[in-house]
C-alpha cells in the first residue's frame, strides 16, 4: 500500500488511529490481531471525502442508500467474537457495505464470500479492496438471507444487519463447530448474539444491545 491516501494526514493520520485503538483497548478489545488490522485499514478510504475527518471517531457514518459504516468498537468487537474459536478457513459476510469490516476480516481468516444487496455499494467496495491489495474475497450482488450455499459450508458466518430472527438458510450453511455473529432483533430491541453449531443444538450467547440497520430481503 504505496498510495499516500492509505497513510493519512491530520485527523485521518496514524496518531489519530492509535488513540482510536487506544479507546478501544479501554472498551475491553483484546485481540492484538484485531487491534492491529483496525489502526493498519484506512477507514477513511471507506467514506466519502467530505467526512473523512471523521473517520477514527469510534461512530457510525452514513455511506448512502440509507446504510452506515459500523462503530469501530463493534466492528472490532464483532471480529474478535468470530475469531475465538479454531481459525477460519471460509468465511460467509452478510452486508458488505462499504468493504471496512471485509477489510478488517480479510487479514485474520483465509476466504471471505461477501453479499451485499445493494449494487452501487459492493461495486463500490470491490474498488476499495482491489485498491488495498485484498485478494482473498469473492463478491455476490444477492439477498443475504439466503446466503451463499453453493460456497458452504462456512466456519464463520459474520452478518452485519438485522434480522428479526436468525435466517434458516445461514444455520445450514454453517459447519459443525462454526461461529455465527450476527444483531437480531427489532430496532431499539437488537441484542448482538453468538451462535456455535453443534451435532444436535445451537449454542446461543448475547453480546449485549446494539443497533443495526435491519436485514431486508431482495436486491437493489
Amino acid at each position: 500500500m504505496t498510495d499516500p491516501r492509505f497513510a493519512g494526514i491530520g485527523m485521518t493520520s496514524a496518531r489519530t488511529r492509535d488513540r482510536l485503538v487506544q479507546r478501544l483497548r479501554d472498551q475491553g478489545i483484546k485481540s492484538l490481531e484485531v487491534l492491529d488490522r483496525v489502526r493498519n485499514v484506512p477507514r477513511h478510504i471507506f467514506v466519502d471525502e467530505a467526512i473523512a475527518s471523521r473517520a477514527y471517531e469510534d461512530t457510525a457514518l452514513p455511506i448512502g442508500f440509507g446504510q452506515t459504516i459500523s462503530q469501530p468498537y463493534i466492528v472490532a468487537r464483532m471480529t474478535e467474537a468470530l475469531l475465538e474459536g479454531p481459525p477460519l478457513r471460509n468465511v460467509l459476510e452478510i452486508g458488505t457495505g462499504c468493504g471496512y469490516q471485509t477489510a478488517v476480516l480479510a487479514g485474520l481468516v483465509g476466504r471471505i464470500f461477501t453479499i451485499e444487496r445493494i449494487e452501487p455499494l459492493l461495486k463500490r467496495a470491490k474498488e476499495r479492496l482491489k485498491e488495498l491489495g485484498v485478494k482473498n474475497v469473492r463478491f455476490r450482488h444477492a439477498d443475504g438471507n439466503l446466503g451463499w450455499a453453493a460456497q458452504a459450508p462456512y466456519d464463520g458466518i459474520l452478518v452485519a444487519a438485522a434480522p428479526l430472527r436468525v435466517p434458516d438458510a445461514l444455520v445450514e450453511q454453517l459447519a459443525v463447530g462454526g461461529r455465527l455473529l450476527m444483531p437480531v432483533g427489532p430496532e431499539g430491541q437488537q441484542e448482538l448474539v453468538r451462535l456455535v453449531k453443534r451435532e444436535q443444538k445451537l449454542e446461543r450467547q448475547s453480546l449485549g444491545p446494539v443497533a443495526f440497520v435491519p436485514l431486508l430481503g431482495g436486491v437493489s
